[in-house]
């Protein structure tokens, strides 16, 4: 997988960092540099674990499921990003508490991450260094959140549901290119084996 495609997989599942992130800024009365470097270090290093943890748990598989790997990261990418545009749109999740406490912001890392444990479940169907797109994924989500907090304190709500929004199209457009590669490359090398013989 290229490092363009890892970026834009790490800006969709940095949307639901960032959107609670700007929820998270609402509740300050001016932006605190402070503050951000909370939100980013905890939705960073929760999204760079979850991939790894995900991927560490899948790769005994990798080979019985080779046939069909391309499917299930397809599917995974697009609920994931139905998800995303779903809770987005109707509201779900919108309620964040105020709190930068640790027991606060560990729920709402956990909660945030969760995608991305599937997201490493589908990256050990494909050819991906996991260090390397666990790193970008949790750095790109440090960024993300810490810029949300400061919109969240400065502009509101005006960006939360479009980022939201975005990160799913992103995911299922992601998904789909992955599923396009795999269905047109299998004609492609039944061709060349043909020729060989």
């Amino acid at each position: 997988m290229d490092i363009l495609t890892l970026f834009l997989i790490a800006a969709g599942l940095s949307m639901d960092a960032f959107a609670v992130s700007v929820c998270k800024g609402l509740s300050l009365p001016s932006c605190g540099m402070g503050e951000a470097v909370i939100c980013g270090a905890w939705f960073g290093a929760f999204q760079a674990i979850m991939p790894a943890a995900g991927y560490l748990l899948c790769t005994g598989f990798r080979d019985k499921i080779a046939s069909f790997d391309h499917w299930i990261a397809f599917t995974l990418l697009a609920v994931i990003g139905f998800n995303m545009i779903r809770s987005a749109l109707d509201g779900s999740g919108d309620e964040v508490s105020p709190s930068f406490s640790p027991k606060s912001m560990a729920v709402l890392a956990i909660a945030t991450s969760i995608d991305a444990l599937a997201i490493g479940v589908t990256f050990a169907f494909l050819s991906v260094n996991i260090l390397t797109a666990a790193l970008i994924i949790g750095s790109c989500t440090f960024v993300l959140s810490c810029a949300g907090v400061g919109i969240g304190a400065v502009f509101g709500e005006k960006y939360k549901t479009k980022a939201e929004i975005a990160g799913g199209v992103i995911l299922i457009l992601l998904g789909i290119r992955i599923l396009f590669q795999h269905l047109t490359a299998l004609p492609a090398a039944l061709y060349i084996f043909r020729r060989r013989l």
